[in-house]
């Protein structure tokens, strides 16, 4: 567990190499599920089609649970781009971890509070924008200040509370899973064959476990975005 992230300086700028490896790696495996989904589309799915179908269903139920979906239809595509890179990116550790020279290269990106904490303000960010789109300036500024102003002060607080929530708790979950994977594996396997044989049954029951975590989370935080873009776009909000 003694590692650190492979930091770079480029032109003044600090990288980690690790982070931007993995996501690379995510928006690969995303890209190729999807292009492979959906290369041979037929009238009666199978394989990968079937599950690509499947996937938008699920979310399209989704968006229908959280807003009318004439208003919410057209963010269909981004709930499906996020629940299938939140979740490919929670899955993406579990297997094992890479270490060269004591820099941790090879990880589930979603471990990394940056990454999540920048995923959640894209949603917040678009969610204002589209809330503008939808309403105009004026009348969206008028729900800060609607049924009453001194509401306004607890409201912005709101908002960069849902930023900070949205983006820990998905990075919490998957850390906290990774963590314990490496205690298990590591701490156990030191102590030999024996080590690897009492480290086996609690390790794959817990990946087991992690594979569910990830699912929900990439669940719930597919659900909260459409939850924060209907309460900024919708009328009846």
């Amino acid at each position: 567990m003694n590692h650190e992230a492979p930091i770079k300086e480029i032109f003044g700028l600090y990288f980690n190499m690790g982070n931007i490896l993995m996501i690379s790696v995510a928006s690969v495996i995303v890209f190729l599920l999807a292009f492979i989904g959906t290369r041979r589309l037929a009238m009666k799915p199978t394989g990968m089609q079937n599950v690509m179908e499947w996937v938008f269903d699920f979310v399209k139920g989704i968006v229908k649970s959280t807003m009318d979906w004439r208003e919410g239809g057209h963010f269909h595509v981004l709930g499906v781009t996020l629940i299938l890179y939140i979740f490919v990116s929670n899955m993406l550790g579990l297997p094992f971890a890479i270490v060269i020279d004591h820099e941790l290269w090879w990880k589930s990106p979603t471990a990394d509070p940056l990454l999540t904490l920048t995923l959640a303000t894209m949603v917040v960010a678009l969610s204002h924008y589209y809330g503008v789109k939808q309403k105009g300036l004026g009348n969206y500024l008028k729900g800060y200040v609607q049924p009453v102003s001194f509401l306004l002060p607890l409201k912005i607080i709101e908002e960069f509370a849902n930023t900070l929530t949205l983006g820990l708790r998905l990075y919490g979950n998957i850390f906290a899973g990774e963590i314990l994977l490496g205690l298990l594996a590591g701490g156990l396997a030191a102590q030999g064959v024996v080590g690897w044989i009492a480290a086996a049954v609690p390790t794959l029951a817990w990946m087991g476990f992690s594979i569910f975590i990830g699912a929900i989370q990439a669940f719930i935080f597919t659900m909260l975005t459409m939850v924060y873009l209907a309460h900024k776009v919708s009328t009846d909000h």
